[in-house]
């Protein structure tokens, strides 16, 4: 069974998505298995349906009023170029007087969801011999929980996908089943080691970080900024430690794993939405696996 694993990693999932293109269309990689961690869970739907070209479109079209229908920051180009958050005073303040627990909402990323994923495409993958496996965070019950397409209707469904990509607190906490849950990538931000749980035999895996730290962050000049520098080290560990664990996996499963990390840094801040980024992103991503695969074919030789 060959498996596709893609990390989370907000906007550089777009990254990812020239990879996986490559994998299925150039390469001719067919996946039983897809699993996906926060924007990767964006991503595996279309891809197990074979209809990359969409969610190219969909993805590299999205801004931050695409995800947000609050956004609690600002995005402004510091001097050395690189794209910082401030803080938007007053959303964050109209967000806590309704009660809210987050200082944002992501409403429109589960209209978003809903509107590139039909009904008659959830129907059809669910018919078919594919597994489409998505990754969340229950902070109630202090798991990492897995949501496979064949357990759920499609408004369930739906719901996971975007449960899965809800980075708290900037975006909607969600309570589910009695539940709050968040981003998978708190528990699990590359699923290798599940995807080995559930019979792959090969599992192609697409980490939206480099192999190696390559940068150090510039200070924090505001709340907003030290939370996500905190969540972009934590997220670091977690990787690191999934990617371990999913190796040893491997090893006492009779395993394959094939690794596709990003070359360069893509963003400092995975949270910012850049349409020509994000196009480029996916052509880079693209190329990349092309290069890749090159080299080893070579060095098969």
């Amino acid at each position: 069974m060959r498996a596709l694993v893609i990390s989370g990693g907000g906007s550089k999932g777009a990254f990812a998505g020239g990879v996986a293109q490559y994998l299925t269309e150039e390469l001719g990689y067919c996946y039983d298995l897809f699993v996906g961690t926060s924007t990767g869970s964006l991503l595996i739907t279309h891809l197990a349906l074979n209809k990359t070209q969409k969610i190219k479109e969909v993805y590299t079209s999205v801004n931050q009023r695409s995800i947000f229908n609050n956004c609690p920051f600002t995005v402004k180009k510091e001097k050395h170029g690189q794209m910082e958050i401030g803080i938007n005073h007053f959303n964050v303040f109209k967000n806590l007087m309704r009660g809210r627990k987050t200082f944002g909402d992501s409403k429109n990323l589960r209209k978003l969801i809903s509107n590139a994923i039909t009904i008659e495409e959830f129907e059809k993958l669910k018919k078919s011999a594919k597994e489409v496996v998505v990754t969340v965070s229950n902070l109630s019950l202090n798991k990492v929980e897995y949501k496979s397409i064949n357990d759920f209707n499609y408004e369930d469904f739906c719901d996971w996908i975007w449960i899965s990509c809800n980075y708290t607190p900037f975006m909607s906490l969600v309570k589910k089943e009695g539940c709050e849950y968040a981003d998978g990538g708190f528990g699990s931000m590359v699923p290798i080691e599940e995807a080995i749980k559930r019979g792959a035999t090969t599992v192609d895996v697409i980490v939206l970080e480099t192999e190696v730290t390559h940068f150090n962050r510039m200070p924090s000049k505001n709340v907003f900024s030290l939370i996500t520098n905190m969540h972009s080290y934590m997220a670091d560990r977690i990787e690191k430690q999934n990617i371990r664990i999913g190796k040893f996996a491997a090893n006492h499963n009779d395993a394959i794993i094939n690794l596709y990390y990003t070359p360069t840094v893509l963003t400092t801040n995975s949270l910012i939405f850049d349409k020509k980024k994000m196009h480029l992103w996916w052509e880079q991503g693209f190329n990349f696996a092309k290069r890749k695969n090159i080299e080893l074919n070579e060095i098969k030789e």
